[in-house]
């Protein structure tokens, strides 16, 4: 495997994950909400592309309301809107047809705008020291389950796992691997906080302002 000699880790595409319906925000593309005047997804983007090999973006529908963002987009490959998983799987799909070089892709939730720095490399490091094929991030004694690092290999795995067993919570696939955590302090705020609703959007201000972004 490739080792990126500047930090010690293999190169590692990123999946954006877009592909929800945003249900308790009012409809729409969460990560196209307004920030203290940036979109959520514009900042997530400055969060994970110094920290990863290229950026996809899955999301469902027309792709050109992206356009500006100029990140390659795949939708769910899955029917019905099943989940995280199919976002997982339309990302290692990617990886698989276009970076054939690469053998682990970090996924993270398009709607988390105050991702931490470090992401990547503490998944590796806590993915190298347990001997894991999958790393999550974890704050507050909770994990995350769509922030963290797949391996490719696994695809198929997840593809049966999806189509035939119709599996749909992540815990309930990821807990047939070794799994391993990064936990990341939550304060002076959580890195890993999320806008679901408009009153997270509201909370999100304040935190952009505590920041300083």
């Amino acid at each position: 495997m490739k080792i990126d000699s500047t930090n010690g880790i293999p190169p590692t595409p990123g999946i954006l994950l877009a592909g929800g319906l945003g249900v308790r925000i009012g409809g729409g593309d969460k990560p196209m909400r307004k920030l203290a005047g940036r979109t959520i997804l514009e900042r997530v983007i400055e969060r994970l592309r110094p920290q990863c090999d290229g950026l996809v973006l899955n999301a469902n529908g027309d792709p050109a309301r992206f356009a500006t963002f100029g990140l390659p987009v795949v939708a769910d490959t899955v029917a019905g809107y099943p989940g995280p998983l199919a976002g997982i799987l339309a990302g290692l799909d990617w990886a698989a047809a276009h970076r054939p070089d690469v053998a682990f892709v970090v996924s993270a939730a398009s709607d988390c705008p105050f991702l931490p720095r470090d992401l990547v490399r503490r998944l590796h490091q806590a993915r190298i020291e347990n001997g894991a094929q999958l790393a999550f991030a974890a704050s507050g004694g909770q994990v995350h389950h769509v922030i963290g690092l797949w391996d490719v290999a696994l695809r198929e795995d997840l593809r049966h796992a999806l189509v035939a067993e119709q599996i749909r919570k992540v815990e309930s696939w990821t807990s047939r691997f070794a799994v391993a955590t990064a936990s990341w302090p939550t304060t002076p705020f959580d890195p890993f906080f999320n806008a679901n609703t408009i009153e997270d959007l509201v909370d999100a201000e304040r935190l952009a302002a505590l920041d300083g972004t």
